[in-house]
């Protein structure tokens, strides 16, 4: 981004960039986490839940992919090193069940992290509302995004 698309921001850039390394963590880990559960899962019905974590992985890496385009446009630097994104994140520490077979208990792990993205994207929302149209464009369409895997992920446990 030019040199008149950040003096439009009437926000400090640096914290800016710092908030949306927080979600592009968060993205970066629960696509981590998404792709790794679909492997895991087993048991009946475990294909059609694998496939919506896998699914799940790909939006959240896609979203991933649009927070760094935004950091750079700021004149920032996305998380460059995979051991720090636990660090930067918003996530708390993810406890899978022990047994592969209980799909709702894996469900409630991603609900719990949806529901976690959600505050995080509101809050962001806040802060650039009227005051960075363009980031907050961004996080309003992935907002809508992590709303509607909250409700799938309701639906799926009943």
């Amino acid at each position: 981004m030019g040199k008149k698309g950040r003096e439009i921001v009437e926000l400090d850039l640096k914290q800016l960039i710092a908030d949306l390394n927080r979600v592009y963590a968060d993205e970066w880990l629960a696509h981590f986490y998404f792709l790794h559960a679909a492997h895991m899962v087993s048991g009946i019905n475990s294909e059609e839940i694998a496939e919506v974590f896998r699914q799940a992985a790909a939006d959240e890496l896609g979203h991933a992919a649009k927070i760094a385009d935004r950091i750079i446009q700021l004149g920032g630097v996305p998380v460059a090193k995979i051991e720090d994104l636990a660090g930067v994140s918003h996530m708390r520490k993810v406890n899978f069940p022990r047994e592969t077979s209980d799909l709702k208990g894996f469900i409630k792990v991603f609900l719990e992290a949806e529901r976690i993205a959600i505050d995080s994207y509101s809050e962001l929302l806040k802060k650039t509302h009227q005051k960075d149209i363009v980031t907050h464009e961004l996080i309003e369409h992935i907002l809508e995004d992590e709303v509607a895997d909250e409700e799938e992920f309701e639906n799926l446990l009943g």
